[in-house]
């Protein structure tokens, strides 16, 4: 049996008939929220949250086979510009990079995203540079390891225990992209053409190591030599750092791409103030670390604090996808912000929403003198219109005074 269902972030649960095991491995997941319909034995009630995608279920004892595709109510081209500019805001990101117009879901668009901007990356060749390596040889090449000549070779002088800096393709660049590359074949899904041309990087990229699953990735700083990488080696990231799904469950192999948007949100949001207040001598740290009480036992971080150009703490924002009240912004998010403002010592702090049914307003706590602030983003707009919304933001942090 192969069945495959749409749903859509943030819409109604949808009532779908479903082997017992898949249910309960969505159950126990955290991709979709997944409950037994009480009316109905059999079927399943299935409800996305923020997390976009697909993932394959497949038993292979029975060949049962389900895929659940998540839809975003952001669009596909928008969704990427998000991205891009939350990974790199000094302007190489266009809609037009990626190659994303015309893709309606998720998994095919960043496949085709990734190998153009693989393809764009190797035209010129593959990258080289310069990795330590160790090994066993019957002449000197570098220094020699004297410790594990003595401890290996107990004092025969062949062959020699070498270390040195060896030129190759080998380096930690080309392992990611092989990686990302690897990751993206191995998912359903993918467009036959596109695979086809994946298909092509992974042989340019033969040189390289596959990595260790599980491992962390290798290290990679951005210099002027690896600079026709840097987009490419910014979305493999993005595909294997943790927003792919791939292991097996009870007998179950789980298959898929998710995208949290609360986390897309957020980094984009926080990024972009901090561009924002930094062209007028501010600087904002992202995630920044303190705590509640004064015993130093509860630790808070807010999703980004504004310093003036003395060091002076300025204001507070937090950044919030959805609000989850039909009659408006949640009253949680306010009390965790008057927390935040009162532990800061500061007199404002910014809520930021992606745009739902409520305008911008603001609130003064009583008998604290404390204004609390919640802004909303349309994210239908376009990126230019975005980008204006943010600077408004940023031009009343910056306009708020230091403590």
């Amino acid at each position: 049996m192969t069945r495959v269902v749409e749903l859509v972030e943030h819409a109604p649960a949808l009532s779908v008939p479903l082997p017992d095991l898949i249910g309960r491995t969505l159950a126990a997941g955290n991709m979709v929220d997944a409950a037994p319909d009480p009316h109905t034995p059999g079927r399943w009630s299935l409800r996305a949250g923020s997390k976009v995608g697909a993932i394959t279920l497949t038993a292979p004892d029975t060949g049962t086979q389900v895929t659940v595709r998540v839809t975003s109510k952001v669009p596909v081209a928008r969704l990427f510009f998000l991205l891009g500019y939350s990974l790199s805001p000094d302007g190489i990101w266009q809609e037009g990079e990626v190659g994303v117009t015309g893709h309606r879901d998720l998994l095919p668009a960043f496949a085709h995203a990734v190998e153009r901007q693989v393809d764009r990356s190797l035209r010129q060749g593959l990258l080289q540079g310069y990795r330590a390596a160790e090994e066993s040889s019957l002449v000197v090449r570098g220094r020699i390891r004297e410790s594990e000549q003595v401890r290996r070779r107990f004092g025969t002088m062949l062959p020699i225990e070498v270390a040195f800096d060896e030129f190759t393709t080998d380096i930690a660049e080309n392992r990611i992209l092989r990686a990302a590359v690897e990751r993206l074949l191995r998912l359903p899904g993918v467009p036959g053409e596109v695979r086809r041309r994946l298909l092509h990087q992974r042989a340019r990229l033969a040189d390289a190591d596959l990595l260790v699953r599980g491992r962390p990735l290798p290290k990679w700083q951005p210099t002027r030599l690896n600079a026709r990488y840097h987009r490419a080696l910014h979305l493999a990231r993005v595909v294997l750092d943790g927003t792919s799904v791939e292991h097996a469950v009870g007998g179950l192999r789980v298959e898929g791409f998710m995208f949290d948007m609360n986390k897309l949100f957020e980094d984009f949001v926080t990024v972009a103030l901090r561009e924002a207040c930094r062209a007028r001598g501010h600087v904002a740290r992202l995630q920044d670390p303190h705590h509640l009480d004064e015993a130093a036992a509860i630790r808070m971080k807010p999703d980004l604090v504004l310093y003036g150009p003395g060091g002076a703490m300025c204001a507070v924002v937090d950044a919030k996808y959805k609000a989850q009240k039909r009659d408006g912004f949640p009253d949680a998010d306010l009390y965790q912000m008057l927390a935040y403002c009162t532990a800061l010592g500061l007199a404002e702090g910014h809520l930021v929403y992606a745009k739902g049914n409520a305008a911008h307003t603001a609130h003064t706590v009583r008998h604290a003198g404390i204004v609390i602030h919640q802004h909303a983003l349309d994210l239908d707009q376009e990126p230019p219109g975005l980008l204006a919304d943010i600077q408004e933001v940023a031009d009343l942090l910056i306009s708020t005074p230091c403590v």
